[in-house]
């Protein structure tokens, strides 16, 4: 009998818990997001993020910038809130307009306020082994793994995907955990072999059931980061129907993975927050 591994219900227990934390700690953390131009997929889901603010005891301020905006005037609205002594977290939403050169615009959040985990210097810690702030999607999976305590020390670990925000953070916690760890890209040779020898397979490529389940290794457990439309509803990468029957655990699409990238952003700005209370104090 297939597990199914629920981000909804997961994430939900956690943001209870958080909220309770908060009002222990009689702080008050404030996000900032960061959105240019108008495309609706983005704006949804900066709503979202402002609806689990609200919901937890979080501020939130909301920057919207408008679809011609330059690197610079981006890069201005992020140093603003680098400057803004209120604001704990800094969330710039991806992906951003052609324009836009996102590697200037992450590298100029204030590493103490990249709750993203996208900074270089957040991503040198992850990979280091001594993470701080490290992506939410990849940390909200490992949240999802140790609430249905699936092990991961000695397992193999094979990720679809080398993305900056998920599959290359993903490879660094799964190998900080102790398990080995391959990465398949579009140049992997023979990539369905290399999928079935997984024990954890994390799928995050973006395309519409690509995993199928002639690619998944019996009793395997089965991550869908993708978020894809399909025939007019929303699926991931991994046709779930197929798979399930012969994984050990998988995620749904929707319900699964997203869920709990909100619940750990909310998890980090409040992390931030109580450090940059220290900092003041000390």
């Amino acid at each position: 009998m297939v597990t199914i591994l629920d981000g909804k219900k997961t994430a939900e227990k956690r943001l209870e818990l958080l909220k309770e934390k908060i009002e222990d700690a009689k702080l008050y953390p404030r996000l900032a997001t960061v959105i240019v131009g108008n495309d609706p997929a983005s704006q949804m889901y900066v709503r979202m993020k402002h609806r689990a603010c609200e919901q937890v005891g979080i501020g939130s301020v909301g920057i919207e910038l408008p679809a011609e905006a330059t690197t610079r005037m981006v890069v201005d609205e992020v140093r603003r809130l680098n400057r803004d002594e209120d604001i704990d977290g800094i969330l710039v939403q991806l992906p951003l307009p052609a324009q836009v050169d996102t590697e200037r615009v992450i590298g100029a959040i204030r590493p103490d306020k990249d709750v993203d985990g996208y900074h270089p210097e957040n991503m040198g810690l992850l990979f280091s082994g001594r993470p701080k702030f490290s992506s939410c999607t990849p940390t909200g999976i490992m949240t999802i793994l140790a609430e249905y305590t699936i092990p991961i020390a000695g397992k193999r670990a094979v990720i679809a995907g080398r993305s900056i925000d998920v599959g290359r953070p993903m490879a660094a916690l799964l190998l900080n955990a102790d398990a080995t760890v391959t990465i398949c890209h579009s140049k992997t040779a023979d990539i369905a072999e290399e999928l079935k020898r997984a024990d954890i397979l994390v799928s995050a490529v973006g395309k519409a059931h690509f995993i199928t389940a002639e690619m998944v290794k019996p009793g395997a457990v089965v991550i869908d980061v993708g978020i894809n439309q399909l025939e007019g509803k929303l699926v991931g990468d991994v046709d779930f129907e197929a798979v399930k029957e012969i994984a050990s655990a998988i995620t749904p699409v929707p319900g699964g993975v997203g869920p709990m990238t909100i619940a750990t952003l909310m998890e980090n700005t409040f992390r931030s927050a109580q450090e940059r209370a220290c900092d003041r104090v000390l």
